[in-house]
């Protein structure tokens, strides 16, 4: 590589860590600021907070805001060298704009390759660490507020819920349903089915059981039943956002197959969640070519323009991830398309942008 190449992977880096360390900063202290008494009321150690709880903080948010810091940081510097005719000199020397264009996508790629292994791997553990010490210290217990709640729970054995109670472990109108190449071979019913958690079974309150053989029906029914199912209260208190954060990509894509089987309504947001740790750090490319596009050009407003500028176009980077997100999740649409709509739709705004840009 040449001292130019060198100089501008030097700023680009510095650029981001440095703005990195200062968002993150102001972030730890609003969210201490709003915690605060939390911490105080529920007698959270000061060695979990620091550890379990802040340097994790950190590193799941760094690793999600870090394409749209990158962008700001190409903009800052990038800026700063054409307000002091750098870009122009650079070019006038007979380097193309194509291979000025060459430390600044060595720097992306060093970033996203970075936070794919982050969100892959690292960040989800990580999270296991912070969402334990959230549950304890900071949320409060969680409900349920499902309403027919219908799981497979193995090939051909089914599960209903009209609702459940996660403080108590109770499904009412509990039914279990089991079939055999499409005939329903046996149906369970119940007032509801509790926990027990020393026996570790269900106890069905007032049950019938139902047991059909060819053209024969036997009825059972009694007021216990104390009964081992392949499913346990943990399928039914989990924090949607919190239980897919903290797998890895295996688990996630493991889990992601076993909700497709169970008819879980939730399987859109769950693959929104897996594509989204690979799409966003691909951004990174589309960001930094749209910053070098737009800040390399020096024009009258300098820096504040091209800033101004910057945050216009990581607004509505935002907006279309969440607009293309609720599209998956409420209007039917595939998630993967969903995930990569943003960076399609960027993807030819960087590629008009880098058209016009100066040469």
């Amino acid at each position: 590589m040449k001292k130019l190449d060198w100089y501008i992977l030097k700023r680009f880096l510095t650029t981001f860590f440095f703005m990195l360390m200062v968002i993150m900063l102001i972030a730890v202290v609003f969210d201490v600021s709003e915690k605060i008494d939390d911490f105080f009321k529920n007698s959270a150690p000061l060695s979990k907070i620091l550890f379990d709880y802040y340097l994790n903080f950190v590193l799941y948010f760094s690793t999600l805001l870090s394409p749209l810091l990158i962008f700001i940081s190409v903009i800052f510097f990038t800026s700063k060298l054409a307000s002091n005719t750098e870009i122009v000199a650079v070019l006038s020397a007979g380097v193309s704009f194509q291979r000025m264009l060459l430390p600044y996508f060595i720097g992306a790629t060093l970033l996203a390759g970075s936070a794919l292994f982050l969100n892959h791997w690292l960040v989800p553990h990580a999270n296991v660490t912070r969402l334990e010490f959230e549950e304890a210290y900071l949320r409060s217990p969680y409900r349920n507020y499902d309403r027919n709640i219908h799981r497979q729970v193995e090939p051909e054995k089914f599960v209903y819920f009209e609702s459940y109670n996660a403080a108590k472990d109770i499904g009412y109108k509990f039914a279990y349903e089991v079939w055999e190449e499409g005939i329903l071979r046996s149906k369970i019913i119940g007032d509801y089915a509790r926990w027990d958690s020393l026996e570790q079974k269900w106890l069905v309150k007032n049950y019938q059981i139902r047991r059909y053989e060819g053209d024969e029906e036997f009825l059972e029914k009694g007021t216990d039943y104390l009964q081992s199912f392949n499913f346990t209260p943990a399928d039914f208190e989990r924090r949607i956002d919190s239980h897919t954060q903290a797998m890895d990509y295996a688990q996630l894509t493991a889990f992601i197959n076993k909700s497709k089987d169970e008819g879980s309504e939730y399987v859109s947001y769950y693959k929104l969640e897996l594509y989204n740790r690979t799409a966003l750090p691909f951004s990174t490319y589309i960001l930094t070519l749209i910053g070098v596009a737009v800040s390399s050009r020096k024009v009258r407003g300098g820096l504040g323009l091209h800033l101004a500028f910057g945050i216009l176009i990581v607004f509505a980077f935002i907006m279309s991830m969440k607009v293309s997100a609720v599209y998956a999740t409420n209007a039917g649409a595939d998630p993967l398309l969903a995930t990569w709509i943003p960076n399609i739709m960027f993807g030819v705004l960087a590629a008009y942008l880098y058209r016009v840009a100066p040469k």
